[in-house]
Protein backbone atom coordinates (compact mmCIF):
# COMPACT_ATOMS: atom_id res chain seq x y z
CA UNK A 1 0.00 0.00 0.00
CA UNK A 2 1.37 3.44 -1.40
CA UNK A 3 1.17 6.22 1.77
CA UNK A 4 -0.77 9.08 1.66
CA UNK A 5 1.82 11.07 3.38
CA UNK A 6 5.14 10.82 3.16
CA UNK A 7 8.09 13.48 4.60
CA UNK A 8 11.53 12.02 3.93
CA UNK A 9 14.64 13.57 6.05
CA UNK A 10 12.67 16.82 6.70
CA UNK A 11 14.25 19.46 8.33
CA UNK A 12 12.89 22.42 9.49
CA UNK A 13 15.04 25.23 11.13
CA UNK A 14 13.88 28.80 12.10
CA UNK A 15 15.80 31.95 11.52
CA UNK A 16 19.65 33.04 10.25
CA UNK A 17 21.45 33.96 13.28
CA UNK A 18 20.74 32.19 16.44
CA UNK A 19 18.66 28.91 14.34
CA UNK A 20 15.62 26.94 16.12
CA UNK A 21 15.76 23.52 14.92
CA UNK A 22 11.91 22.64 14.54
CA UNK A 23 12.24 19.43 12.88
CA UNK A 24 15.11 16.84 12.61
CA UNK A 25 15.77 14.69 9.81
CA UNK A 26 12.14 13.30 10.24
CA UNK A 27 11.25 10.33 8.14
CA UNK A 28 7.10 9.95 8.39
CA UNK A 29 4.36 7.90 6.99
CA UNK A 30 0.72 8.20 6.59
CA UNK A 31 -1.14 5.50 5.17
CA UNK A 32 -4.85 4.93 3.78
CA UNK A 33 -7.11 4.94 6.54
CA UNK A 34 -4.70 5.74 9.26
CA UNK A 35 -5.41 7.85 12.72
CA UNK A 36 -2.42 8.36 14.33
CA UNK A 37 -1.70 10.72 16.65
CA UNK A 38 1.12 12.44 17.16
CA UNK A 39 2.19 13.62 20.67
CA UNK A 40 4.80 15.94 22.26
CA UNK A 41 4.76 18.49 24.46
CA UNK A 42 4.69 22.42 23.82
CA UNK A 43 7.92 23.84 21.68
CA UNK A 44 8.53 19.77 20.72
CA UNK A 45 7.55 20.44 16.73
CA UNK A 46 4.07 18.56 16.31
CA UNK A 47 2.40 21.28 14.84
CA UNK A 48 5.13 22.66 12.38
CA UNK A 49 4.96 18.56 11.31
CA UNK A 50 1.10 19.16 10.59
CA UNK A 51 2.07 22.43 8.96
CA UNK A 52 4.76 20.76 6.54
CA UNK A 53 2.38 17.53 6.12
CA UNK A 54 -0.50 20.33 4.88
CA UNK A 55 1.28 22.24 2.62
CA UNK A 56 0.87 25.07 5.18
CA UNK A 57 4.62 25.23 5.68
CA UNK A 58 7.38 23.89 3.95
CA UNK A 59 10.99 22.27 4.94
CA UNK A 60 14.51 23.66 4.91
CA UNK A 61 15.42 20.73 3.44
CA UNK A 62 14.23 17.04 2.38
CA UNK A 63 10.94 15.70 0.65
CA UNK A 64 7.34 15.86 1.28
CA UNK A 65 5.07 13.41 -0.93
CA UNK A 66 1.17 14.45 -0.94
CA UNK A 67 -0.63 11.10 -2.15
CA UNK A 68 2.97 10.42 -4.35
CA UNK A 69 3.11 14.07 -5.25
CA UNK A 70 6.73 15.86 -4.26
CA UNK A 71 5.49 19.21 -3.26
CA UNK A 72 9.09 20.66 -3.05
CA UNK A 73 8.55 20.82 -7.02
CA UNK A 74 5.18 23.09 -6.92
CA UNK A 75 4.51 26.59 -7.34
CA UNK A 76 2.16 28.40 -4.85
CA UNK A 77 -0.66 27.80 -6.97
CA UNK A 78 -0.41 24.31 -7.00
CA UNK A 79 -0.10 23.66 -3.65
CA UNK A 80 -3.40 25.54 -3.16
CA UNK A 81 -4.87 23.08 -5.08
CA UNK A 82 -3.23 20.61 -2.84
CA UNK A 83 -4.90 21.71 -0.03
CA UNK A 84 -8.46 22.07 -1.54
CA UNK A 85 -8.69 18.56 -3.04
CA UNK A 86 -6.74 16.52 -1.05
CA UNK A 87 -6.36 17.68 2.37
CA UNK A 88 -9.15 18.88 5.51
CA UNK A 89 -7.64 21.10 8.32
CA UNK A 90 -9.48 21.48 11.67
CA UNK A 91 -7.87 23.49 14.31
CA UNK A 92 -7.33 24.80 17.80
CA UNK A 93 -9.74 28.00 17.30
CA UNK A 94 -12.00 27.15 14.83
CA UNK A 95 -11.39 30.04 12.25
CA UNK A 96 -15.21 30.20 11.44
CA UNK A 97 -16.35 33.41 10.08
CA UNK A 98 -18.07 35.27 12.14
CA UNK A 99 -20.55 36.70 10.09
CA UNK A 100 -21.30 33.40 8.07
CA UNK A 101 -24.17 30.79 9.35
CA UNK A 102 -22.71 27.65 10.00
CA UNK A 103 -24.03 26.33 6.26
CA UNK A 104 -22.66 29.04 4.95
CA UNK A 105 -19.34 28.81 6.64
CA UNK A 106 -19.47 24.60 5.21
CA UNK A 107 -19.99 26.09 1.74
CA UNK A 108 -16.93 27.86 1.84
CA UNK A 109 -14.23 25.53 0.65
CA UNK A 110 -16.65 24.70 -2.18
CA UNK A 111 -16.38 28.39 -3.53
CA UNK A 112 -14.12 26.65 -6.66
CA UNK A 113 -16.05 23.83 -7.35
CA UNK A 114 -17.90 24.15 -10.58
CA UNK A 115 -20.88 22.71 -9.07
CA UNK A 116 -24.43 24.50 -9.05
CA UNK A 117 -24.84 26.28 -5.66
CA UNK A 118 -27.96 23.84 -5.18
CA UNK A 119 -25.40 21.33 -4.78
CA UNK A 120 -22.84 22.96 -2.92
CA UNK A 121 -25.76 23.87 -0.53
CA UNK A 122 -27.27 19.99 -0.51
CA UNK A 123 -23.57 18.88 0.48
CA UNK A 124 -22.78 21.33 3.16
CA UNK A 125 -26.84 19.99 4.92
CA UNK A 126 -25.45 16.55 4.41
CA UNK A 127 -22.57 17.25 6.30
CA UNK A 128 -24.01 19.07 9.36
CA UNK A 129 -25.80 16.14 9.58
CA UNK A 130 -23.05 13.74 9.75
CA UNK A 131 -21.93 16.10 12.39
CA UNK A 132 -25.27 16.41 14.19
CA UNK A 133 -26.23 20.25 13.66
CA UNK A 134 -28.41 20.05 10.89
CA UNK A 135 -31.02 21.91 13.13
CA UNK A 136 -28.07 24.42 13.66
CA UNK A 137 -27.38 25.56 10.29
CA UNK A 138 -28.62 28.99 10.27
CA UNK A 139 -27.34 29.42 13.42
CA UNK A 140 -24.28 31.86 13.34
CA UNK A 141 -21.23 31.02 15.12
CA UNK A 142 -21.58 33.28 18.33
CA UNK A 143 -24.69 31.20 18.29
CA UNK A 144 -22.94 28.10 18.69
CA UNK A 145 -21.36 26.30 21.81
CA UNK A 146 -17.24 25.76 21.32
CA UNK A 147 -18.12 21.82 20.48
CA UNK A 148 -20.33 23.38 18.16
CA UNK A 149 -18.12 25.18 16.67
CA UNK A 150 -15.42 22.91 16.30
CA UNK A 151 -18.27 20.29 14.80
CA UNK A 152 -19.10 22.75 12.71
CA UNK A 153 -15.35 23.00 11.24
CA UNK A 154 -14.79 19.39 10.98
CA UNK A 155 -17.82 19.59 8.36
CA UNK A 156 -15.78 22.60 6.76
CA UNK A 157 -12.84 20.35 6.51
CA UNK A 158 -14.68 17.50 4.95
CA UNK A 159 -16.73 19.73 2.45
CA UNK A 160 -14.52 18.66 -0.32
CA UNK A 161 -14.27 15.36 -0.01
CA UNK A 162 -10.19 15.30 0.99
CA UNK A 163 -8.39 12.24 1.69
CA UNK A 164 -6.76 13.92 4.78
CA UNK A 165 -8.04 15.41 7.55
CA UNK A 166 -5.16 17.02 9.79
CA UNK A 167 -6.46 18.01 13.27
CA UNK A 168 -3.75 20.47 15.49
CA UNK A 169 -5.25 20.07 18.98
CA UNK A 170 -8.79 20.36 17.90
CA UNK A 171 -10.10 19.88 21.54
CA UNK A 172 -7.53 22.53 23.37
CA UNK A 173 -10.20 24.87 23.08
CA UNK A 174 -13.19 22.75 24.90
CA UNK A 175 -13.65 21.35 28.32
CA UNK A 176 -13.15 17.63 28.41
CA UNK A 177 -16.95 16.38 27.39
CA UNK A 178 -16.56 18.40 24.62
CA UNK A 179 -13.61 17.18 23.14
CA UNK A 180 -14.19 13.57 23.70
CA UNK A 181 -17.11 14.19 21.95
CA UNK A 182 -14.99 15.79 18.98
CA UNK A 183 -12.49 12.82 19.13
CA UNK A 184 -15.44 10.21 19.76
CA UNK A 185 -16.68 12.03 16.16
CA UNK A 186 -13.54 12.01 14.53
CA UNK A 187 -13.00 8.25 14.96
CA UNK A 188 -16.48 7.42 13.48
CA UNK A 189 -15.11 9.31 10.51
CA UNK A 190 -12.50 7.26 9.93
CA UNK A 191 -13.91 3.39 10.75
CA UNK A 192 -16.91 4.66 8.98
CA UNK A 193 -15.95 6.83 6.36
CA UNK A 194 -12.67 5.95 5.77
CA UNK A 195 -11.14 9.34 6.35
CA UNK A 196 -7.41 9.29 7.01
CA UNK A 197 -6.64 11.65 9.98
CA UNK A 198 -3.43 12.79 11.79
CA UNK A 199 -4.48 14.52 15.25
CA UNK A 200 -1.44 16.75 17.13
CA UNK A 201 -2.36 17.04 20.71
CA UNK A 202 -0.51 16.95 24.31
CA UNK A 203 -3.34 15.01 25.61
CA UNK A 204 -2.37 11.18 26.39
CA UNK A 205 -5.92 10.69 27.27
CA UNK A 206 -7.54 12.16 23.79
CA UNK A 207 -4.55 10.52 22.36
CA UNK A 208 -6.76 7.15 22.88
CA UNK A 209 -8.99 7.43 20.17
CA UNK A 210 -6.45 6.89 17.74
CA UNK A 211 -5.31 3.72 16.05
CA UNK A 212 -1.99 4.73 16.41
CA UNK A 213 0.74 6.95 18.56
CA UNK A 214 3.66 8.84 18.05
CA UNK A 215 5.72 10.82 19.83
CA UNK A 216 7.91 14.09 19.23
CA UNK A 217 10.68 15.20 21.42
CA UNK A 218 13.01 18.59 19.88
CA UNK A 219 11.78 18.00 16.48
CA UNK A 220 12.51 14.12 16.17
CA UNK A 221 9.98 11.13 15.85
CA UNK A 222 10.13 8.26 18.62
CA UNK A 223 7.49 6.32 17.34
CA UNK A 224 6.40 3.90 19.70
CA UNK A 225 8.20 5.83 22.90
CA UNK A 226 7.28 8.66 24.88
CA UNK A 227 11.39 9.65 25.09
Amino acid sequence: MKPLISLRNVWKIYGKGTKVYALRSVNFKVYPNDFIAVLGPSGSGKSTLLHIMGTLDIPTKGDVFIDGINISKLSEKELAEIRREKIGFVFQFFYLFPTLTALENVMLPMTFLKIPKSEKRKRALELLKLVGLEKRANHLPNQLSGGERQRVAIARALANNPKIVLADEPTGNLDSKSGKKILELLKKLNKERKVTIVLVTHNLEMAKFAKKKVFIKDGRILEGRKR
